[in-house]
């Protein structure tokens, strides 16, 4: 045989290595077979499980990501705020609650410093988690009329909630006072979310099936997003600060664009008809996860216009209730019912 023949025997082994182990990646992850080799360029392989966080006993309702990306907080039914270490798997802080029922917790960026969180004793309690063996709120923040549904702070003074009495409000965190009240939605507020690049506008999501796009200086909703036919639970802005997702109860997720003022994209599953409980961009915006109810995670490509997700993320015993993307963009963390965190990577 000659060094040509052979050399050509060789490549043809190798391409077929990489077959083989491109159809074994997919079986394990639940990879559809049409993920193509551009395709995976594009988006990146599969993400893989590379931690996980066991702490909590109850049903883990949501998580938050500090600013270093390595820091999350969690928080569950057992009525425990975790601060975890997400490299080293530690638990930081373990925060007991006046209230198990709690629905939604939040990081400071700035500093990583503060948390909030709240549920159905219809306050946010903001926790300085610098200090060690934190046990009692900073501060807590009454004027709700319905349970918190989320919080996120914006900077480490202000903080922005929303709830099952139709409003969003902003708090300045040092007076425990309320400065302003956004209630144009007609049903329960289920989640909001700041824009990237922006400090002054934010998104809502509620249960009455539509997205709201907001700005601090002013007092009414900027712009209305129609779409989805059921509550809208997640919103996510996309990393240039130009558009955002949504996952909602009609088990879809939408990609919206605020320069054009309406939906790009939309995504949903024939096969999937479980409600969307949360969605986070990739960092660079070609990737949209989504935790879904059946316990699954999909990853969409937001470019691409499809009903089957790229490929499937499967290692929970019960729903994703919460996930999200780290600020750097190297790892996303999924919070499951099932009382586990799991990060990939």
């Amino acid at each position: 045989m000659s060094t040509k023949e052979e050399i050509a025997r060789l490549k043809k082994e190798v391409e077929n290595l990489k077959k083989d182990i491109r159809a074994k990646n997919n079986e394990r992850n639940d990879v559809p077979s049409f993920l193509s080799d551009e395709l995976e360029q594009a988006i990146g392989p599969p993400l893989r499980p590379r931690r996980l966080l066991k702490g909590h006993f109850g049903k883990v309702y949501a998580m938050h990501w500090a600013g270093d990306s390595r820091t999350l907080v969690s928080a569950s039914q057992d009525g425990k705020l975790i601060v975890w270490d997400g490299m080293t798997t530690n638990k930081d802080n373990a925060i007991p609650l006046k209230s198990s029922w709690v629905m939604t917790c939040g990081f400071e960026q700035s500093a990583s410093s503060l948390v909030g969180c709240g549920g159905l004793d219809n306050i946010c309690s903001i926790y300085n988690v610098s200090q060690p063996n934190v046990t009692r709120p900073s501060q807590e923040l009454s004027g709700h009329d319905g349970y918190l549904s989320c919080c996120r702070f914006n900077g480490p003074n202000n903080v922005l909630t929303s709830s099952g009495d139709c409003n969003c409000m902003y708090w300045d965190i040092e007076s425990s006072q309320k400065l302003q009240t956004f209630g144009d939605h007609t049903s329960d507020v289920m989640t909001v979310a700041f824009s990237p690049t922006e400090p002054n506008i934010f998104i809502s999501g509620s249960c009455d099936s539509t997205a709201k796009l907001w700005d601090l200086r002013k007092n009414n909703y900027v712009m209305n997003f129609f779409g989805h036919d059921s509550d809208v639970n997640s919103v996510a802005f996309f990393p240039s600060g130009n558009g955002f997702g949504t996952g909602s109860d009609d088990s879809s997720c939408k990609f919206f664009d605020i320069r054009y003022y309406g939906e790009v994209n939309s995504f949903s599953n024939e096969k999937n008809c479980t409600p969307v409980t949360s969605v986070s961009f990739s960092s660079s915006g070609r990737i949209l996860f989504a935790g879904c109810e059946d316990n699954t995670t999909q990853a969409w490509d937001a470019i691409r216009s499809s009903n089957t997700c790229e490929y499937s993320l499967m290692s929970h015993e019960n729903k994703v209730s919460c996930l999200g993307v780290n600020p750097r963009g190297d790892a996303l963390c999924t919070g499951s019912w099932d009382t586990y965190l799991r990060i990939w990577g």
